[in-house]
């Protein structure tokens, strides 16, 4: 693997020996040698995660724009890209995910890894990240190890209208339930702050879609690392993100892009002001 941007006196030498030959002078890691401390130094979280959440959305996308194909995103991924899945995951506080995710993708808990445990422990986070779980009508199958069996606790954000008998169930399980919003819809910038509250600020969302686009729409996500797949799938695949249209499109400024195998693998900030 590649660094290609930010450019460094490393990357730009690499680039202007390549196919002379020459042996690059850097240190860089490239070409399958990155480990997960390189990974997770490349994707560390910014300074101002420390004093305010910070949501990161990490998605994958064909050339032709689909976040899945046979209403998964495994098929269009690659080695590395699960690599860096892990490694964003190894770094966050809590995962959030939408309840269709969790349905289609079979969620599990997250589990501890011993690259990260130092690093965590540095950052005062616990042995493995939270998964947080929205959903307006709490349709989960509460009898999931994702509820009844997580090293760390599971959320559950729902709305305050929230079917009664589906709150009972999901705290029933072991879940702590977060209410985000007046009646069954969930607010996003109200569920941010839920996790805040509970000391979570460096945040990861895994989609799907429609839950990334109430994120982009809530106008509170801060990052997106996106890996561009070098596949045409065609059909009617969601894309990234879905749901309602900004007015005015918000703009994003390129922090970081690595490059393997025809992979891209981006990493997008909010424009700061």
């Amino acid at each position: 693997m590649r660094r290609l941007f930010p450019v460094t006196y490393e990357t730009a030498d690499h680039l202007g020996r390549e196919g002379t030959g020459e042996a690059p002078a850097a240190a860089e890691p490239r070409d399958g040698a990155w480990s997960l401390d390189a990974l997770a130094d490349a994707y560390a979280y910014p300074p101002q995660a420390a004093e305010a959440p910070w949501l990161r959305a990490n998605m994958v996308s064909t050339l032709d724009g689909a976040a899945q194909h046979d209403g998964r995103s495994q098929p269009i991924s690659n080695d590395t890209d699960m690599r860096i899945f892990g490694t964003l995951r190894g770094l966050a506080d809590v995962v959030v995910v939408g309840a269709q995710t969790v349905r289609q993708e079979g969620y599990r808990p997250a589990r501890a890894r011993e690259a990260f445990a130092a690093r965590r422990a540095a950052a005062g986070q616990g042995a493995a990240p939270s998964i947080a779980v929205i959903s307006a009508s709490l349709d989960l199958d509460f009898t999931l190890p994702l509820f009844t069996e997580p090293l760390v606790p599971t959320y559950v954000i729902t709305g305050s209208g929230a079917p009664a008998d589906r709150i009972g169930a999901a705290r029933g399980s072991g879940a702590e339930v977060l209410l985000a919003g007046e009646g069954a819809a969930v607010e996003a910038d109200r569920a941010v702050a839920a996790l805040a509250e509970r000391g979570h600020r460096r945040l990861l969302t895994e989609g799907g879609p429609r839950m990334l686009g109430q994120f982009v729409a809530g106008g509170v996500l801060d990052e997106l690392c996106l890996t561009v797949s070098p596949m045409l799938t065609a059909g009617d695949a969601q894309r990234i993100a879905g749901g309602s249209v900004l007015r005015v499109p918000e703009r994003f400024e390129l922090v970081s892009l690595l490059e393997e195998d025809g992979f891209l693998f981006t990493r997008y900030g909010r424009r700061r002001h």
